[in-house]
């Protein structure tokens, strides 16, 4: 399975040190750093993914 990453729609530009893409893995969801994406990638499962964005959500000012 190849997978399609994409960069998340909060990523600020060229110049953004803190930019992310995601992709679907067979058993869930990667998460890698878009300027480094031969370094790998953070597997989570779907649940996993989503107990994240609900703690990120939580904690944004």
């Amino acid at each position: 399975m190849i997978t399609h990453w994409r960069k998340s729609s909060h990523t600020g530009g060229a110049n953004d040190e803190q930019c992310v893409e995601l992709g679907r893995l067979v058993q869930g969801i990667g998460v890698r750093d878009s300027k480094a994406p031969d370094a790998g990638h953070l597997g989570l499962t779907s649940a996993a993914f989503a107990a994240l964005l609900d703690e990120i959500k939580r904690r944004s000012p």
